[in-house]
């Protein structure tokens, strides 16, 4: 391990000795802090910060078949989650049926398979959708699994103005960081528009995206790279709705954001509160968005994600408990504490119950959430906020100087960018500039001995696939047919095509003829080459 000589944060920001009211004017305190609940929001969106309610607790779960998942999500919730967040796996993902050659070795591994409208229903069962808040994290076909998510609430009865949740539906970053897209830019952004406009007018409690920066930060980007990109993305998102013909208040409080955390504590709370100012501004002053919901930055996140480590693994619950720790003084609205074992397999249902157990004894044992923002005025914080500000900002404005996101995705530069501090970071490591604790120092060998992971019972696929086809022989065919002719027309009239949609999976199409359908229109996305 050696010396560190070069104080900065991870995004390069100088780190003094220490900080004293020569560094932060707090003559400006109602101009660039405020109270909380008070614009520009810098201390939370809300007066009182969680007094009078928590921040939904969500373990991100999903494995195998419907069934399965279902189990454990009922099982979480007797423990005490407050909210769902759905792991889909990646033939779902990426729009392939369960039974698809392409989905061969992946169906039900890295998240719950959802081919068909009774998948949803059994993933639901016995959980009334309009008395939990669920998170999907999907993209690409984020637009069919909503339609599926209306459909079951219907079927149950549910008046779909109570249902709320969100989807992630963030196709910009998949182009650049997570590689589950399917179409190309402008037809993926067309679905995105329909699902807010659709949200706005029938599902008004359900946000129909967040913008998630977090999968930046996991493919190398700097905190400041994550905020710049995430808030341009944004952005990007309410220009496409306002050219649709939208009044910016009548979607712009269902946007929400989705990030990790990760193990700078100071750094991520400054990050949050830089970037609650900095959305407050741009919604009222370049938008001029007049309701004050539409100025508030909601954000969920995850504690976890690269952070996490497969030598000296149980390390990883203290990392997940700082990283919460610094989400709860960020103002977090919902939070995902991964569990230690996740660098091997989907967690266990003991690792998973220790990782949400965390939350409650941050929540309930450590005063943390009894105070709203209980780091402001640290003459620290505050100069931190303000210098994390100016660098996000300084970005952001390079990337408009350069036609916006679209163009910066299209053309790679965002993914060049990600890939060159990627490379400097695994250098920090290499050469121990950067300690990761159990990894480049301090380690012990046999730390991952005797582990006791969970296994995917290689039978859920069978059954997934058996299931799919006994759908397929008992529909109505006809039916289905007419649907997935009604999508196509609707696709080439330019309508909103989540009516189609929410038809189509009602009459049993699946994800796979859906999306197939969709690919012979708008074609694939081609990934720009990065060197």
């Amino acid at each position: 391990m050696s010396e560190k000589r070069d104080f900065t944060t991870p995004s390069g920001i100088p780190r003094k000795a220490f900080y004293g009211p020569a560094d932060w004017n707090g003559s400006r305190y109602a101009e660039q802090v405020n109270d909380p609940g008070v614009f520009p929001f810098t201390r939370g969106v809300k007066s009182e910060g969680y007094r009078r309610k928590l921040w939904t607790m969500r373990q991100y779960s999903g494995f195998g078949t419907a069934q399965e998942s279902n189990a454990r999500y009922r099982y979480l919730l007797d423990q005490g989650q407050t909210g769902l967040s759905v792991a889909l796996d990646l033939p779902t993902q990426l729009g392939y049926d369960s039974d698809d050659p392409r989905a061969e070795e992946e169906v039900g591994r890295v998240g719950v398979a959802i081919d068909t409208l009774e998948d949803m229903e059994h993933l639901f069962a016995g959980i009334r959708l309009d008395e939990i808040t669920t998170s999907f994290t999907i993209n690409a076909t984020a637009a069919v699994l909503l339609a599926m998510y209306v459909a079951v609430a219907k079927r149950q009865g549910a008046d779909l103005r109570r249902i709320s949740g969100t989807i992630q539906n963030d196709i910009l970053k998949e182009y650049v960081s997570r590689g589950t897209w399917i179409y190309p830019v402008e037809a993926s952004l067309r679905l995105i528009v329909d699902t807010i406009e659709y949200c706005a007018g029938e599902v008004p409690r359900f946000n129909a995206i967040s913008v998630a920066g977090a999968h930046f930060r996991d493919a190398g980007a700097t905190a400041v790279q994550e905020l710049a990109f995430t808030l341009s993305d944004g952005i990007t998102y309410v220009e496409r709705c306002l050219a649709r013909g939208m009044a910016v208040d009548a979607f712009a409080s269902n946007i929400s954001f989705f990030f990790y955390t990760h193990s700078d504590f100071f750094e991520e709370i400054a990050k949050y509160r830089a970037a609650r100012r900095i959305w407050a501004r741009v919604m009222r002053e370049r938008f001029c968005a007049q309701n004050p919901r539409s100025w508030a930055f909601r954000f969920g996140l995850v504690c976890g994600g690269s952070t996490l480590q497969a030598e000296q693994p149980i390390n990883n619950a203290i990392r997940v408990a700082y990283e919460a720790m610094a989400s709860i003084f960020g103002g977090a609205s919902s939070i995902f504490t991964a569990a230690w074992d996740e660098p091997f397999a989907i967690p266990t249902e003991q690792s998973a119950e220790l990782a949400l157990r965390t939350q409650q004894i941050l929540a309930f044992e450590t005063g943390s959430a009894e105070v709203a923002d209980p780091l402001g005025g640290s003459y620290y914080v505050e100069s931190l906020t303000d210098a994390t500000e100016r660098e996000v900002c300084a970005l952001m404005e390079e990337i408009e100087g350069q036609g916006g996101m679209v163009p910066c995705v299209e053309s790679g530069y965002i993914q060049q960018l990600i890939a060159d501090q990627a490379y400097q970071r695994q250098r920090r490591l290499e050469s121990g500039d950067e300690v990761v604790v159990g990894v480049n120092c301090f380690r012990t060998e046999g730390s991952t001995r005797n582990l006791e992971l969970f296994q995917i019972d290689d039978s859920s696929v069978h059954r997934q696939i058996d299931s799919l086809r006994a759908v397929k022989e008992r529909r109505d065919g006809a039916r289905a047919e007419r649907a997935l002719e009604a999508l196509r027309a609707a696709t080439g009239s330019g309508e909103n095509l989540m009516p189609p949609l929410i038809e189509a999976v009602e009459s049993l199409c699946t994800l796979g003829e859906i999306c197939g359908l969709l690919r012979g229109i708008f074609g694939e996305f081609r990934e720009p080459i990065v060197i």
